[in-house]
Order: structure tokens, then C-alpha cells, then sequence
């Protein structure tokens, strides 16, 4: 299905703004000798781009990233598990990097969801963990419970629960938008992170000013309806969060996750909203045990 034939919302401002990205992101990529370009897949909701970091024998890996990241931002903590487990890494639709362009229609969630349940079968031939990061972790729980699915390792999730709205959300969110520069994007990045991943210049900072510059960035998802989060009850499902998430905190999601999943929440201190990316072992440990 080419994008033409897709009538949702464009997430680049033009065709010159979608090559920056695109280059950007695959130049990030081809930093990585091992990692394999897979064929595109057609899915119900646009082209999907995704990529293979070969590993050990264990239980692969399927990474889901959140809103404004992608594959290319993901591959660096993602490595790590290669040791132990093929890596497979999945660009959204809908989200800035090598997939389609233009966001779902109608009922996002459950667009995604079906996107998931599609896309996993191209990719693995056995069971496999999916590894969910905020909007990644709420496509993981919009999809099927289905034998493909080893486990769900949800880190930061969207999806249980609405995101918090701090009052300093919107004093470092409107300036980036409306002026993208580094010293703006710092300021939004180091809001989502924990206190030890504060830096004047976050290393994200020039992705995050590009994003601003050339895209047209989407809201975090609200709570799926509860059938769809009740359906996994019973399945390996692991839910953590950071300490110091200003979107999704601990006191946020351990009802939810007990109510709708039946899990415990496992608290990663010291970590923000960015946690793959700010302790990728203890993430890494996670996937260990849910495999």
C-alpha cells in the first residue's frame, strides 16, 4: 500500500523534511556493520521498515520504540541483547523514521494493534519477547495475545493509564515546538529524564531539534479500552517504569498494572521517562527474565 493511497495525518511537513529525516535516520543505521536492512512489509496501515541485529540463541527480541523515536535512536541500547538474542527492530508507521509516512486513521490503537499482529509473523519464526517502550508499549498491548508472543516487557508504558500533565510539560513543549533549536530540546529532554541523564547538551538534543523542525509530532496515546488490556491477564506480561517518569510515575501505573494485567510494577530507579535509553541493563535484564 503506497502512502498515496493513506488519508491520515502526514508526519512531515514536506518531501524535503521527509529525506532529512529519512537520511538522518539512515545514516544512524549503517553505523552498525551487523544489523540487516529487512524487506519492507505491506501491512493494512502503510509500508513498515525493520531490521535485524543478529545475536545468540536465546528467545529473540521484537523493540517497539515510543512517540518521536525509532530504530535508528533504539539500536544503540538494543546492541547490548545481541549477546544473548536476535534483535529485531521495528519503525511505527505514523512515527518519524524509514516506515510509512502517515499516521493512522480513526481508532489509532487499534489500527496499531492489528499493524503488530501482522508484522510479527514477517519477522519471526518463533516465539519472541516484544519489548515496548511509551507508545511502543501501548501498540504491544493493543495486539493479539497470540503463540508468537514469548512475553511483553512494557517499559514506561502508554496505554494503562492517561500520561501526566505537569504544568512544566507545556513550559518546555511550547517553545520547542514553535522555535526547534538545541538548547530547546535539551530542555524538553532532560523534563523526561532522570536526574543522573540531565546534561547541558542532551545527546538527543540535535534528533529532537530535527523532529521539531520537519515533523508534525503526535500526542501519547490515551488508556486502551480495558477488553484489550484484560485480554493479556494470564500472559507473561512485565511493566516498569522509572522513579523520576513525569509521564507515567509509579503511583500512576501500579493500579493499573495490578487491575488490568495482573503484574506487579518494577520501579527503575533513577530512571525518567527515557529508561531503555538511560539503563539499558537493568531493560536488558528484564527481557532476560520475561524470556
Amino acid at each position: 500500500m503506497s502512502e498515496t493511497t493513506l488519508h491520515g495525518a502526514r508526519v512531515y511537513r514536506s518531501e524535503l523534511a521527509e529525506r532529512t529525516v529519512r537520511g538522518w535516520c539512515r545514516e544512524r543505521l549503517d553505523e552498525y556493520p551487523d544489523l540487516v536492512f529487512l524487506p519492507e512489509i505491506t501491512t493494512s496501515i502503510g509500508p513498515t521498515r525493520a531490521f535485524r541485529m543478529p545475536g545468540g540463541p536465546g528467545t529473540p527480541v521484537v523493540v517497539l520504540s515510543g512517540t518521536n523515536f525509532n530504530s535508528a535512536l533504539s539500536a544503540s541500547p538494543a546492541s547490548d541483547m545481541t549477546a544473548e538474542r536476535d534483535v529485531y527492530l521495528v519503525d511505527l508507521p505514523g512515527q518519524p523514521g524509514l516506515s510509512c509516512g502517515v499516521r493512522p486513521r480513526g481508532h489509532r490503537a487499534e489500527a496499531y494493534g492489528r499493524w503488530l499482529d501482522e508484522v510479527l509473523p514477517e519477522l519471526v519464526d518463533r516465539p519472541a519477547v516484544v519489548l515496548g517502550h511509551s507508545l511502543g508499549a501501548a501498540v504491544a498491548l493493543a495486539s493479539s495475545p497470540r503463540e508468537m508472543v514469548r512475553g511483553l516487557v512494557l517499559v514506561n508504558p502508554a496505554g494503562l493509564t492517561s500520561a501526566a500533565t505537569p504544568p512544566e510539560l507545556m513550559r518546555v513543549t511550547l517553545p520547542w515546538m514553535i522555535g526547534p533549536r538545541d538548547d530547546k530540546s535539551t530542555r524538553l529532554l532532560n523534563f523526561m529524564s532522570g536526574p543522573d541523564f540531565r546534561h547541558p547538551v542532551h545527546p538527543f538534543a540535535s534528533w529532537m531539534t530535527m523532529v521539531g523542525k520537519h515533523c508534525r509530532t503526535s500526542l501519547a496515546p490515551g488508556p486502551l479500552p480495558t477488553e484489550s488490556l484484560l485480554a493479556w491477564q494470564g500472559h507473561n506480561v512485565t511493566v516498569a517504569t522509572g522513579s523520576d517518569d513525569v509521564f507515567f510515575s509509579p503511583a500512576r501505573l501500579h493500579g493499573p498494572a495490578r487491575r488490568f494485567l495482573d503484574t506487579d510494577l518494577h520501579v527503575l530507579e533513577k530512571a525518567g521517562h527515557l529508561a531503555p535509553y538511560e539503563f539499558p541493563e537493568q531493560v536488558r535484564e528484564l527481557v532476560r527474565q520475561a524470556a
